[in-house]
């Protein structure tokens, strides 16, 4: 489907912006970034993540310690110990310990966490122009991804990231998403109509499942299980190792292979630590940042592998959409992009596009 996808992407936005309006930014939550100020813990800055002799990064991601996200980091840490002499210290708080996406976003911004890994959509509402890639049906698969996310396209995007006092060193990878629900077995575009699905917390996320004639739920990813648990919604979408890591089999019955959208997860580290540093240390993080993200996605892809045959064992329903179902579902977001292009800029959509189509 990618050819014939990409080529009818193009087409509608090249007809939309002679029809539309001049670029405007996506809102997504901007409103918020003041909420940075709320958190009264945030005076302690966390001693200017030094302490003695060594700088300390705090680490902190939402996903559990099996997780593939998390153990990047934690290899992360072990080339920067062992690469500074320990003149940086690493720890890592996995499971939500500080904090949803949100809130460890804005730890970053106020230096009381120095790095994480966290999706494009919840990053999303403080630099707008990430929502792009969480346009579904975007990538047809993790090498073209890899290929513009490590290229111009994704440098570009991560430059976006200083304004709000972060700074972006690479992509990572949480991998492609898939519906789970407790319902019933969705095999048709149909069946997803009236399931009260969790989503991220990003208007984009929320305005496709409301396409598909879901009931979208946004929710911070540390509140899920207990939601799923207690019946407050029927399903999630999430990669699948957050599936089988995060213990979602155990409340959820189904699981749809939808890939209905890639999730980059972008490796950041607080601005205010990033100046901390010596130019030979900024060296020494940045190429522990590029060798952990190797070593990560080689962890996520096996993991994939790994999650699907464990939930066909824990005796969870496994469906994957027929091609022309696929294709229905496809049709069907397509008024996502026709929203979301002009907000994001029709002209980087397509440019974005262009390169999809030539690899």
């Amino acid at each position: 489907m990618k050819r014939f996808s990409i080529t009818v992407l193009m087409s509608s936005l090249l007809l939309l912006a002679a029809c539309g309006d001049d670029t405007t930014s996506v809102n997504n939550g901007n409103e918020n970034q003041n909420n940075n100020a709320t958190n009264n813990e945030a005076s302690q800055n966390d001693s200017e993540a030094t302490t003695g002799e060594s700088k300390v990064m705090r680490l902190a991601v939402a996903t559990p310690e099996e997780r593939s996200l998390t153990k990047g980091l934690v290899r992360f840490g072990e080339i920067v110990e062992e690469e500074s002499d320990g003149a940086i210290t690493v720890e890592v708080f996995p499971n939500g310990q500080l904090g949803g996406d949100r809130e460890v976003f804005e730890g970053l911004q106020m230096n009381s966490i120095q790095g994480t890994t966290i999706s494009t959509g919840p990053i999303a509402p403080f630099a707008p122009r990430f929502s792009v890639f969480d346009l579904p049906f975007l990538f047809p698969d993790s090498e073209t991804a890899y290929a513009i996310l490590d290229g111009e396209i994704g440098t570009d995007l991560l430059g976006d990231l200083p304004e709000q006092g972060v700074i972006g060193l690479n992509y990572w990878e949480n991998g492609f998403r898939h519906l789970t629900n407790n319902e019933r077995e969705v095999t048709t575009v149909e069946d997803i109509e009236g399931l009260d699905i969790r989503t991220l917390e990003n208007d984009l996320h929320i305005d496709m499942w409301r396409e598909l004639g879901a009931n979208p739920t946004p929710m911070a990813f540390t509140e899920l299980f207990t939601a799923l648990e207690q019946g407050v919604v029927d399903g999630q979408e999430n990669p699948v190792g957050n599936v089988t890591t995060t213990n979602f089999y155990e409340v959820q019955q189904y699981i749809t292979k939808t890939n209905h959208i890639y999730n980059a997860s972008p490796f950041m580290v607080s601005a205010a630590f990033w100046e901390s540093l010596t130019d030979d240390e900024k060296t020494i993080i940045q190429s522990a940042a590029d060798q952990a993200r190797d070593h990560q996605r080689e962890l996520n892809q096996q993991e994939d592998i790994d999650a699907f045959a464990f939930l066909e064992e824990e005796g969870m329903t496994i469906t994957e959409f027929s091609e022309e179902e696929s294709e229905k579902l496809f049709n069907a977001v397509q008024p996502v992009y026709e929203k979301y292009a002009p907000e994001i800029g029709e002209e980087f959509v397509n440019e974005l596009l262009e390169a999809v189509e030539q690899q």
